[in-house]
């Protein structure tokens, strides 16, 4: 099932409902066919999410790259892995470009998932 986030200002995107259920989890929301992250809610949403990201991967929630010492994996399947960090980045953008704008986003689904 897919759901779908769309601004009040700034456009929409679409995700599976296993990842919008981890992110929306994050922001401490229900997962119902239908939501509202509102005007108010944005900035702390930008920052549970950035520090979410940040926990998961070990990196600065207001830069986003790795740390320098980081180590290089050879492992491949840690490198084809789709971690928090590019999963969450597609919200993370449309609530900030939502934020400068006073706006707000809704979520929708088939059903509650």
């Amino acid at each position: 099932m897919l759901v779908k986030f769309t601004s009040s200002t700034s456009g929409q995107i679409m995700m599976f409902a296993q990842t919008a259920r981890q992110l929306l989890a994050i922001l401490g929301k229900e997962c119902n066919a239908r939501g509202v992250i509102t005007t108010e809610q944005l900035p702390g949403a930008i920052e549970r999410l950035r520090l979410a990201v940040a926990d998961d991967k070990g990196v600065s929630p207001a830069t986003d790259e790795l740390p320098n010492d980081a180590p290089d994996s050879d492992d491949r399947d840690q490198a084809a892995r789709v971690g928090l960090r590019q999963r969450a980045y597609p919200l993370i953008e449309l609530l900030v470009w939502t934020s400068k704008e006073d706006g707000f986003i809704l979520w929708e689904a088939a059903n509650d998932f």
